[in-house]
């Protein structure tokens, strides 16, 4: 593996030389002047930004297992946000001169046009997203590039541009949650009276109005939007200025840069500030729950556009062919989503052990935090993006849902609803239903095909009107109440969530 310095030099990613010729190059302290020293540290490669303190320059395969650059420069935009912020402060305050303001500013702008346009050269030698920028700015304005440090350290700097950066991915997660919600109110407006089976246990249960189970989804989501929603507070809390753990002498105004940066409050403990990375870790288990909820449709939009459900049928845009089985068609996105699951699952567990040992304050272990979240945030929009996408073009088979319904004997509640109204108590309800329902089977037929005369051999208070209660349609109709199936009660509750939305996207 090579890779380059910054002085534009391949490197093996394992060093090859032996490792006496490695220790020859090693210069005792006590065995020169201090000049010859200070002269010696400033031509090696030890890193310019923190090299002060060490005598040797670091092992190159070691450089390349610490750096972070390679992953970090995600945050490179808000890393300059923060730090235009940080320098409107340190201005403010009187550490820098209004010159020496404008200066970092224009380098700033300048260095965010470079990444834009893909001109600028990150390096492993500098580690890291904020070191890579620093440097480059200290080449663009000299001596004021240096004094932006002042008041702060990496530690708070990465904290806080993790954040910058999920505030906005919340954002457009939410938006992405939006278009959903919306594409299952639509789809579950057209379907409101379709009939389908409704499953507990996945065998036949009850009648249940297609656009009620989908408003079960809406539900879902729902919650999911608002548990982000609630997040956001959380994420949107500022650690800049708790420096590497205690703070900073300066006479910072961390509320100024907050107002800056458009932070609701600031992180009331420094060591708490750069230390934890519960945010990070709220924002996936919310992710691992909407993941779930994507997994638990997919799952039943697998099964339904089988060949034996067939109740819907997915758009060959969604779905893909077999390389040997000229027939299939096969829903490769719901199947994606519901493997990806696992995925944004993993990335979870993986920051819950990362951050389970650390002791207080910022340990190097959080270097490790990035990737799984900016690899579950990936995901999770790629899901959420092709689930909207695709819910609209969902069609429904009324006809072989309606058949599929009469199979199982599913208002057989019904029948046990109708003898309790007259007066029988449940249980026994249960039991003459039962032995209608055992009767119903040797003949084949559905509780709604018996005649009357069999039906009233069970119970003689069964009366003609039974049919109007036993039907798929009297059956859907009778559960008419806030949160029930009927189509009333569904077209009522699309109207609610409409106007939820309105409200949220407002």
């Amino acid at each position: 593996m090579l890779l380059i310095d910054s002085d534009n030099e391949e490197f093996q990613l394992f060093d090859s030389r032996p490792l006496n010729k490695r220790d020859n190059e090693r210069t005792s302290f006590n065995s020169i002047t201090i000049n010859q020293y200070i002269n010696k540290k400033m031509t090696s490669k030890t890193n310019h930004l923190w090299g002060g303190r060490f005598n040797e320059p670091t092992d190159e395969f070691v450089k390349i297992f610490g750096a972070s650059v390679t992953f970090d420069k995600v945050l490179a935009f808000y890393d300059i946000q923060g730090s235009e912020a940080h320098a409107t402060m340190l201005s403010e305050i009187g550490v820098l001169t209004k010159d020496e303001l404008k200066q970092i500013l224009d380098g700033l702008a300048s260095i965010k046009d470079e990444i834009s346009k893909g001109q600028f050269e990150w390096s492993i030698d500098l580690e890291d997203v904020h070191m890579n920028i620093e440097a480059r700015l200290t080449e663009i304005c000299g001596l004021p590039g240096k004094k932006l440090h002042t008041g702060r350290s990496r530690n708070d700097q990465v904290a806080t541009d993790m954040r910058l950066y999920l505030r906005d991915q919340v954002q457009t997660i939410n938006n992405e949650i939006l278009r959903l919600l919306n594409a299952l109110l639509d789809l579950a407006e057209g379907e409101k009276s379709t009939i389908m089976p409704g499953f507990t246990h996945l065998q036949a249960a009850q009648p249940v109005s297609f656009g009620h189970h989908l408003l079960a989804y809406f539900e879902m989501f729902k919650r999911d939007y608002e548990r982000l929603e609630d997040s956001y507070k959380r994420i949107n809390t500022m650690p800049l200025g708790a420096a590497a753990l205690a703070g900073t002498s300066y006479p910072i105004k961390r509320e100024r840069t907050a107002e800056l940066l458009g932070f609701d409050r600031i992180c009331a403990n420094s060591i708490d500030a750069v230390s934890d990375r519960d945010f990070t870790i709220e924002f996936c288990a919310n992710a691992s729950l909407i993941m779930m909820h994507l997994s638990r449709f997919s799952e039943e939009l697998i099964l339904w556009s089988s060949a034996q459900f067939n109740f819907v049928t997915l758009p060959d845009s969604f779905c893909t062919g077999s390389s040997i089985m000229p027939q299939k068609k096969n829903p490769d996105v719901p199947e994606l989503v519901r493997g990806k699951t696992g995925r944004v699952n993993g990335n979870l567990i993986a920051l819950l052990t990362l951050m389970k040992g650390q002791p207080l304050a910022y340990n190097k272990d959080n270097q490790e935090d990035k990737e799984p979240l900016f690899d579950t945030v990936e995901t999770l929009q790629a899901c959420l993006r092709v689930f909207a996408d695709m819910v609209p073009t969902i069609k429904a088979n009324t006809e072989t849902m309606r058949s599929s319904t009469l199979k199982g004997y599913t208002t057989a509640t019904d029948l046990a609803d109708y003898l309790v109204k007259k007066g029988m108590p449940f249980r026994d309800a249960h039991d003459v239903v039962g032995n209608a329902v055992a009767y119903a089977i040797t003949q084949s037929k559905d509780l709604s095909e018996l005649s009357l005369e069999e039906l009233q051999s069970f119970d003689s208070t069964i009366e003609a009107d039974i049919f109007d209660f036993i039907s798929l349609e009297g059956s859907l109709n009778a559960r008419n109440h806030l949160g029930g199936t009927a189509p009333e009660q569904v077209s009522l509750a699309i109207k609610a969530a409409r106007n939820l939305l309105k409200g949220a996207s407002s």
